[in-house]
């Protein structure tokens, strides 16, 4: 079932991304290597926690997200 929009986008960017992907083509991704990554909140909240005196304090989300990550 197609919701609505994504018939458009679909059509607009012919199902592909509509910017070239910034991943390192020779780069297996699979393998075990430490990495960054950045996850956005709506309205860029501070959904996880916050960064008090340079250090995270996190929220009750986020030391659950905490500790799933490090499982």
């Amino acid at each position: 079932m197609i919701r609505e929009g994504e018939l458009a986008m679909a059509v607009k960017f012919q199902n592909k991304y509509c910017i070239e992907s910034t991943r390192l083509q020779k780069w297996d991704y699979g393998w075990d290597a430490a990495y960054f990554i950045t996850l956005c909140t709506k309205g860029r909240g501070h959904f996880f926690g916050k960064i008090i005196d340079g250090k995270m304090q996190f929220s009750p989300a986020g030391a659950i997200a905490n500790v799933l990550w490090h499982d």
